[in-house]
């Protein structure tokens, strides 16, 4: 053996370090829709668009963001030449917007049809805000997962039979019109849920919600309870349960008045009271882990 071959074995493999954001997705247009396809949406998808010099180096390639793929592969290469990303996902470092500009990038340089390989921790490097074309999402709710395969994919019998399993999993979803990043979930025959992704700093949206816990304002109506929030990727989500009956529309009107009483009392720029500090540590004190 070389002495050049046998230095290379035994020198030490570089580290890489992990690197977290507390807001990956900050800068984008659409961060809260990504925050809430990636916590609270079982099934819908949006295209992507790569910006010129992304696609004058990896070629033009349609890009698909998807809210899961089979096995929660972080990426996919479709027969057909599509791209598709996976939000929801087993393995990710600390920063979301890295590992997806990662998995996209490694898509685009896999062959149509082949498995896309992703580094759990990916380092410093190009980030979504990086290598997309900023824009809103466009975003189509699914009913199943379907629209992961290409036609010649739903005739193998194995692929059919995860697919049925993946759809036995999606629960009903609404994506509500009265606020960005609001959607309706039935969790249970009798039990329903409103969350939304607020897109103001923690600390602003926590104030204004003190402020509509303490005048008596938090419920979406009479039948609503405010179950609490949780935060994700640095932005706040309230969680209203709802009765299970009603479908997601039926609540559109309740959203649209508390999204006003919500945007009016951001607009007041004072200490909390008494009242408010105290509904403060309520909330606090309330905090969910959803995923």
């Amino acid at each position: 053996m070389s002495k050049r071959r046998k230095s290379r074995e035994t020198a030490p493999k570089t580290k890489v370090r992990d690197i977290f954001v507390a807001r990956p997705f900050e800068g984008l247009a659409d961060e809260t829709e990504w925050i809430a396809l990636r916590e609270l949406v079982p099934a819908a998808s949006a295209p992507l668009t790569l910006k010129p010099e992304i696609v004058e180096e990896y070629g033009d390639r349609s890009v698909t963001l998807s809210t899961v793929l089979p096995m929660a592969w972080p990426a996919m290469s479709r027969r057909d030449g599509k791209v598709f990303i996976g939000l929801q996902r087993h393995v990710q470092s600390g920063d979301v917007s890295r590992d997806l500009a990662v998995a996209i990038l490694g898509a685009l340089q896999t062959e149509p049809g082949n498995t896309v390989s992703v580094p759990a921790l990916p380092g410093e490097g190009l980030r979504l805000q990086d290598i997309l074309v900023d824009s809103p999402l466009e975003i189509t709710m699914h009913e199943g997962f379907e629209y992961w395969l290409d036609p010649e994919q739903m005739q193998d019998a194995t692929v059919k039979a995860s697919l049925e399993r993946a759809n036995a999993s999606i629960y009903p979803t609404v994506r509500l019109a009265s606020a960005k990043a609001a959607y309706w979930c039935r969790v249970a025959p009798d039990k329903s849920h409103v969350r939304w992704v607020l897109g103001e700093p923690e600390d602003q949206a926590l104030n204004a919600l003190s402020r509509l816990s303490a005048s008596g304002d938090l419920l979406l109506r009479e039948d609503t309870k405010f179950a609490g929030m949780f935060r994700a990727h640095g932005l706040l989500v309230p969680v209203w349960d709802v009765p299970g009956e009603p479908e997601g529309a039926e609540f559109e009107a309740a959203l649209a008045d508390f999204a006003k009483r919500y945007s009016d009392i951001l607009a007041v720029d004072e200490p909390l009271d008494a009242a408010a500090r105290r509904a403060k540590q309520g909330l606090i004190g309330r905090q969910l882990t959803l995923r």
